[in-house]
């Protein structure tokens, strides 16, 4: 399994902006090939940091979806957030290969 871990800080007043965005996501993702999941995790102690994260089966199948049109065009239309504030704070992505469950 793979790990995609992708993080954000964000004023905490504008947390729940981006939680609902991600509530209402395209979740084409959902149907690549080897994606097993995806949930926002909320830092408990910092709500402001958000986290995406993301399981597939492999390495590969993962970088098959990070390489598509379809993944260009879902991180082409964050570019287009109604606040441009949020529009702008890079992610701090960590990738992990599961070595032990």
């Amino acid at each position: 399994m793979y790990i995609v871990d992708s993080t954000v800080v964000v004023p905490e007043e504008k947390a729940d902006e981006l939680i609902e965005i991600y509530q209402n996501r395209s979740r084409s993702v959902d149907q690549w090939e080897g994606f097993r999941s995806f949930q926002l995790l909320q830092n408990d102690k910092k709500p402001g940091e958000l986290t995406v994260h993301m399981e597939w089966e492999s390495k590969a199948h993962y970088m098959k979806w990070a390489t598509s049109e379809e993944f260009q065009k879902i991180h082409e239309l964050e570019k287009n957030y109604p606040d441009k504030a949020l529009a702008n704070i890079p992610p701090k992505v960590k990738k992990f290969k599961v070595v032990a469950e």
